[in-house]
C-alpha cells in the first residue's frame, strides 16, 4: 500500500533514479543480498514488515526477523555504504495508555509481539545509524492498495445495514499516499543535511476514534452516518492487545524544515476523491438508494 504510492511520488520527480524491491526481489533478513542491493544509493526507503498483527502472537520469531533482524541488516548496510535510511514503524511500539498524545522521544514499551518486533528495528536504526537514520512512525494507514479499514467500511455499507464500530481506541487516521509524499519531502531534507536523524511521527494531525473514522467516511462519501453504531473493543476480542491510545505529537517535523501531515479529515475527504474510493461509495450508494425507507 504505502510502497505503491512511493513510487507514484517519486515518478513525478524527474531528480530520482529509483529502484523498487519487492519481496521476491529482496530478503531482507539475508544481510549479503542487503548489502549488495544498498550499494550505489544515496537513500534506502524501507516498507518492508510484517504487519499481520494478530499472526505476530503466535508467530514473533519469524515477525521479529523481518521487523528486526530485517531492518538490521538494511541500517548495517546502510552504515557501511553511506546511504541515508528511511524506515517506516508504528505506534505499537508505544504503550497506548496516555492522555496526551506521544512525544517523539517518549519511552517505548509495546504491548503485543508485533509492537516489540518493530521496536527491534527501530532500536538497531538508532544504533547503527544515528546521525543519518530516520525512523517514521506511522498509524491507522489506509489506501488505495490493499486491505484497509477505510475500503472495509464501504464494501461493508453495501452489504450491511448498520455496523457497530469501537469508540474506546484514540487515534490518528492516516492516508498512505500523504505519508508518501512526507516521506518523499523528508528524504530530500536529509540528502540536503537539513534534517536531523532519528524518530519522526509520520500520522495525520488531529485526533478520533474508529467509531468517528467509519463516521467521517460514511458522511464523505454521501452515505447515512447514523448507520455506525458505537461500540467497545470488548466486542471484539482478537488474539493481540491494541492500545488504546495512539496519538502521536508531530513537534520534531519543524527541525527538518517541514510540516507535518495534514489533518486526518482533510486527508481522507482527498483520499476518498481517488478512484478506487469513488468506486466503493457509488456502489454502497446505490446500495442504499434502494433500501426500503
Amino acid at each position: 500500500m504505502l510502497g505503491r504510492d512511493l513510487l507514484a511520488e517519486l515518478a513525478a520527480d524527474p531528480r530520482a533514479e529509483v529502484t523498487a524491491l519487492g519481496r521476491a526481489d529482496l530478503d531482507i533478513t539475508d544481510p549479503d543480498a542487503v548489502l549488495a542491493a544498498v550499494q550505489g544509493h544515496d537513500l534506502v526507503v524501507n516498507c518492508a514488515a510484517w504487519t499481520d498483527v494478530d499472526g505476530a502472537e503466535s508467530a514473533e520469531e519469524a515477525a521479529t526477523a523481518v521487523n528486526g533482524a530485517g531492518v538490521r541488516n538494511l541500517a548495517a548496510a546502510c552504515a557501511k555504504t553511506g546511504a541515508r535510511l528511511l524506515h517506516v514503524s508504528t505506534d505499537y511500539v508505544l504503550p497506548g495508555d496516555a492522555t496526551e498524545p506521544y512525544a517523539e522521544d517518549a519511552p517505548t514499551s509495546p504491548v503485543n509481539a508485533y509492537g516489540r518486533s518493530k521496536l527491534v528495528g527501530e532500536q538497531a536504526v538508532a544504533e547503527l545509524l544515528p546521525e543519518t537514520g530516520y525512523t517514521v512512525r506511522t498509524a491507522w494507514l489506509y489506501g488505495q492498495h490493499g486491505p484497509n479499514f477505510v475500503a472495509t467500511m464501504l464494501k461493508l455499507a453495501a452489504q450491511r445495514d448498520s455496523l457497530d464500530v469501537v469508540e474506546d481506541q484514540h487515534g490518528q487516521p492516516t492516508w498512505s499516499s500523504a505519508l508518501a509524499r512526507q516521506l518523499v519531502a523528508l528524504g530530500t531534507a536529509a540528502l540536503a543535511g537539513q534534517a536531523p536523524g532519528g524518530v519522526y511521527h509520520g500520522t495525520g494531525s488531529g485526533r478520533t476514534t474508529w467509531f468517528g473514522l467509519a463516521r467521517e467516511t460514511y458522511r464523505l462519501a454521501g452515505l447515512d452516518p447514523e448507520r455506525i453504531r458505537p461500540t467497545d473493543s470488548t466486542a471484539f476480542v482478537r488474539p493481540a492487545v491494541r492500545p488504546a491510545f495512539s496519538v502521536l505529537a508531530h513537534g520534531r517535523w519543524a527541525q527538518a524544515g517541514l510540516a507535518p501531515l495534514p489533518d486526518w479529515r482533510d486527508q481522507l475527504a482527498e483520499a476518498l476523491g481517488t478512484p478506487v474510493f469513488t468506486e466503493l461509495a457509488l456502489a454502497a450508494r446505490t446500495t442504499e438508494s434502494g433500501r426500503p425507507q
